[in-house]
C-alpha cells in the first residue's frame, strides 16, 4: 500500500530539526544530564541486589541491621534524586518541546506566506492544516523524547554489557549475539511503519479537506438537498482512512511481536546457559541473580524502544511533511537589489507580453501590448476566460511572465521589492474576502494600525457608514466567518472602504458589482466612482453599462486585443464590442 511513497534520508531530516534545539540547549543539557541520573539510578539496583546476595552467600554474619540500613537510606536517596530528575524531564522537557513546536510552527506559517498563488492553486487547505496542526504536536513528543531515549538505553546497554562481561563473558556474548539479530529483523518492519504513518498523515489531510469543503459549502449542499451524496463522499474518504490505518496497525504488530519473541528468547538463553554454567560451578549465585535483573533492565529497555519507536516514526514522518513544504521555493521573489516604489503617478505599460500558467501549456496571453496613461480609466471587456483577470494578476506580480516586460511608472516590476509594489496597487474583487474578527478589523486590514477616524472616514467614502451604524454593536460587530453575517453588498462596501483606506495610486476593479442586485450596483457604483478619483484604474466588466465613462476600453478575445477605444468610438465601429453592447 505504502511501498511507493518518495521518503526522504532520515539524516537529511534529522539535520534539518537539529538548529531547533540551538535556542533551547541549556534545557536540553540538563534533560540529558537528568536522563542519565534516572538510568544510573535504575542500573545501581541490580548493583545492590548482588551485593546482599553474595553477603549471605559467603560471609552471612556481615549482613548487620546498619548495612540494611545504610544500603535502603542510600536507595531512596538514589530514587529521590530520580524522582526529581523524572520530574524536570516530563516537565521541562515537554515544555521544552512545545516551545520548539511554536518556533517550528511560526517558520512554517512564515514560509506559507512566501509561496506563490499557484502553491494555493494546487495545494488543499486541508493538508496544509493537518500539517501545521496534528504534524507538529507529534514533533513535540519527537524533541524531546528523541535524545532522552537516545542517553537512557545507550546508557543502560552500554553499562549493562560491561558489567555483565566483568562478570561471565561466554554467557554476556551469548546475551548480547541476540540483539544484532532482533535489530535486522525489526529493519523491515520499522521502514514499512514509517510509509504507513505518512499515508496516514496524507489521508488525514484529505479527510479535513473533505469536511472543509462540504462544511463551508454547507448553504448549497442544502438548497440541492444533497446532504447523502456528501455523506457518501466523507464515508469514501474514511473508508481510506481506515484501511490506511490498519495496515499501519499490522506493520506495528509484526514490529512489537517480533521484539517481543526476541526479549523471550534473551531470557531462556540465559536461564538455559545460565543453568548448566551454575551446574558446573563456572557462575556464582549472586552473578547469575545478577544477570536476571540486568536482563528485566534491558528487556525494559527494548520494550522503551518498542513504544519509542512508533512515536519515532511519527514525529519523523511529522517531521518529512513539515520539511516538504520549507523546501517549496516561492516562484516570485525579489531580486537581489531590487528597489522600492515610490511617489507613484500610475503609468502602466505591457510590452510584448506572453503567459501561460504553471504546469498548463495553453498560452493565455501572446505577445501582448497595453499602454495605460497615468490617472487614466481603462476597461477590459470580453467573453470569459480571455485573459481579463490575467491581465490583471500580472501588474501586482501574483505570477512572473514567460517574455516580455511589465513596467510601472518605467521600472520593470521585476526589478522592484514585491511589497512595495503591492503596496501601491489596491484590488476590489467580485469574491469578497472577509476575515472573522469585527467591521472595524476588515477596513483596517487596509492600513494596519489605522486611526478609528480614519477607518470611519474610509467607510463614509464608500458609503457603508449607515448600515455599519444600523448593526448591534456598530463598527465592533463581529461578521462572522467570512463575513456570514452580512449581505453580499455589505461585504462589497466594506471592502471598498478598505480599499479607500488604503489609499493606492493604482487600482483593479474585478467585476466588483457583477454578483449583486441592481439597487446594491447602484450603490456600489457611486462608491466606486468616488474611488476611482484620481487614480489609475483597470476595470474588468461584463455588464457594459459600468464601463460607458472609462477613457479607453479594450477588446479581449482568445486572439489578443481585438479592438481599442472610447465607449462611442467603438460603437460606431461596429465590431465585436458593438455586439457586445446590443446584446
Amino acid at each position: 500500500m505504502a511501498n511507493n511513497i518518495e521518503r526522504r534520508k532520515t539524516g537529511y531530516l534529522i539535520k534539518r530539526f537539529l538548529p531547533y534545539y540551538a535556542k533551547y540547549k541549556r534545557i536540553l543539557v540538563f534533560d540529558l544530564l537528568c536522563a542519565a541520573l534516572t538510568t544510573v539510578c535504575e542500573l545501581v539496583f541490580p548493583l545492590i541486589v548482588r551485593g546482599i546476595t553474595g553477603i549471605v552467600a559467603e560471609t552471612p554474619h556481615l549482613l548487620t541491621v546498619g548495612l540494611i540500613i545504610k544500603t535502603g537510606v542510600m536507595y531512596i536517596f538514589l530514587r529521590l534524586i530520580d524522582t526529581a530528575a523524572t520530574y524536570y524531564m516530563n516537565g521541562k522537557g515537554h515544555i521544552m518541546g512545545t516551545m520548539m513546536e511554536t518556533d517550528m510552527r511560526h517558520d512554517l506559517f512564515s514560509h506559507l506566506e512566501t509561496l506563490s498563488y499557484s502553491y494555493f492553486s494546487e495545494t488543499k487547505v486541508g493538508q496544509i492544516m493537518s500539517r501545521i496542526t496534528s504534524d507538529l504536536f507529534d514533533i513535540t513528543e519527537f524533541a524531546h523524547h528523541c535524545p532522552e531515549e537516545i542517553i537512557i538505553t545507550g546508557l543502560k546497554i552500554i553499562v549493562a554489557f560491561a558489567v555483565l562481561i566483568s562478570i561471565n563473558v561466554p554467557l554476556t556474548l551469548i546475551l548480547f549475539a541476540l540483539l544484532p539479530i532482533m535489530i535486522i529483523a525489526c529493519m523491515s518492519f520499522r521502514n514499512k511503519m514509517r510509509d504507513a504513518f505518512k499515508e496516514r498523515r496524507k489521508q488525514t489531510g484529505e479527510l479535513n479537506a473533505r469536511v472543509e469543503d462540504s462544511l463551508l459549502g454547507i448553504r448549497v449542499v442544502k438548497s440541492f438537498a444533497n446532504e447523502e451524496i456528501e455523506k457518501e463522499k466523507f464515508d469514501r474518504d474514511n473508508k481510506i482512512f481506515f484501511e490506511i490505518k490498519k495496515f499501519s496497525y499490522y506493520c506495528m504488530a509484526g514490529f512489537q511481536s517480533t521484539t517481543k519473541f526476541f526479549e523471550g528468547m534473551m531470557y531462556i538463553s540465559v536461564i538455559i546457559a545460565g543453568s548448566l554454567f551454575l551446574k558446573g560451578g563456572y557462575i556464582e549465585v549472586r552473578d547469575f541473580t545478577a544477570y536476571i535483573l540486568y536482563i528485566a533492565t534491558l528487556t525494559t529497555s527494548i520494550r522503551t524502544i518498542i513504544n519509542f519507536t512508533e512515536q519515532f516514526q511519527n514525529g519523523l514522518t511529522g517531521l518529512e511533511r513539515f520539511v516538504e513544504i520549507l523546501d517549496t521555493k516561492p516562484e516570485i521573489v525579489d531580486k537581489e537589489n531590487a528597489k522600492e516604489l515610490c511617489n507613484v503617478r500610475g503609468e502602466i505599460l505591457f510590452d510584448k507580453v506572453s503567459f501561460s500558467y504553471p504546469g498548463n501549456d495553453a498560452v493565455v496571453l501572446d505577445n501582448i501590448d497595453i499602454r495605460i496613461a497615468p490617472g487614466e480609466n481603462v476597461a477590459l471587456v470580453g467573453a470569459s476566460g480571455t485573459g481579463k483577470t490575467t491581465i490583471c494578476n500580472l501588474i501586482p506580480r501574483f505570477y512572473d511572465i514567460d517574455s516580455g516586460k511589465i513596467t510601472v511608472d518605467g521600472h520593470d516590476i521585476r526589478d522592484l521589492t514585491k511589497s512595495s509594489l503591492r503596496r501601491n496597487i489596491g484590488i476590489v474583487q467580485q469574491d469578497v474576502y472577509m476575515f472573522s474578527g469585527t467591521v472595524r478589523e476588515n477596513i483596517e486590514y487596509g492600513r494596519p494600525g489605522a486611526a478609528f477616524e480614519d477607518i470611519e472616514t474610509a467607510a463614509k467614502r464608500a458609503g457603508a457608514h449607515d448600515f455599519i451604524m444600523s448593526l448591534p454593536n456598530g463598527y465592533d460587530t463581529y461578521i462572522g466567518e467570512r463575513g456570514v453575517k452580512l449581505s453580499g453588498g455589505q461585504k462589497q462596501r466594506l471592502s471598498i472602504a478598505r480599499v479607500f483606506l488604503k489609499n493606492p495610486p493604482i487600482l483593479i476593479l474585478d467585476e466588483a458589482t457583477s454578483a449583486l442586485d441592481n439597487e446594491s450596483e447602484k450603490l456600489i457604483q457611486k462608491s466606486l466612482e468616488e474611488l476611482s478619483k484620481g487614480r489609475t484604474v483597470l476595470t474588468i466588466a461584463h455588464r457594459l453599462t459600468t464601463v460607458k465613462n472609462a477613457d479607453k476600453i479594450l477588446v479581449i478575445t482568445d486572439r489578443g486585443i481585438e479592438e481599442e477605444g472610447t465607449h462611442e468610438e467603438l460603437l460606431k465601429l461596429g465590431g465585436i464590442y458593438h455586439h457586445l453592447y446590443s446584446i
